[in-house]
């Protein structure tokens, strides 16, 4: 079996109902920017919690900054993979955060964090121009930060901007 299919199949299985299946979310451009308002949501959300404490432990955030001539120079593969490499940081960053905050409302965020960049990464897995899988063998640029709100501001960053603009260059693929 197709590890690509099992990934699919996972990622269908454990998002929402109102989730995007790969498709739809590249080929309608509502999803990217309802996924960009939760991101902004969750970010002043957090931003409301009360006395969130600094992580004892940092977060590895990617840097998600980019240029735009850069950012076209790229291949599909390329940038996917890149984005891959800055989810699975965020991923890793949320889960060590999730274990450190005892607020219930950080908490609260977190998790969805977790699930929606989680939900982005598995799906990002399952396109693919070259053959074989992806390995976590990444080494992106990152740094480390204490406070729980940069997870918040890296995720709505990725979302923004990377992210955004590879669905737009897959629709232009994809979307005939």
């Amino acid at each position: 079996s197709s590890p690509g299919l099992l990934l699919l199949t996972s990622f269908l299985l454990h998002v929402k109902e109102d989730r995007a299946s790969p498709t739809r979310l590249v080929c309608d451009n509502r999803l990217i920017q309802k996924y960009i308002v939760e991101a902004k949501d969750m970010e002043k959300r957090v931003g409301q919690c009360q006395a969130l404490p600094a992580l004892s432990c940092p977060a590895v955030l990617p840097l998600v900054d980019f240029t735009f001539q850069q950012w076209k120079s790229k291949s599909n593969e390329t940038k996917r993979r890149e984005i891959l490499c800055d989810l699975a940081l965020l991923v890793g960053a949320a889960a060590g955060a999730q274990g450190q905050v005892n607020d219930e409302c950080g908490a609260r965020q977190l998790s969805q964090l977790y699930r929606h960049a989680n939900s982005f990464f598995l799906l990002l897995q399952t396109f693919s121009w070259e053959a074989g899988h992806w390995e976590p063998s990444c080494s992106p640029h990152s740094m480390e930060q204490t406070h729980i709100t940069s997870i918040f501001l890296t995720y709505r960053q990725l979302v923004q901007g990377k992210l955004r603009f590879f669905l737009y260059d897959l629709a232009k693929v994809l979307c005939k």
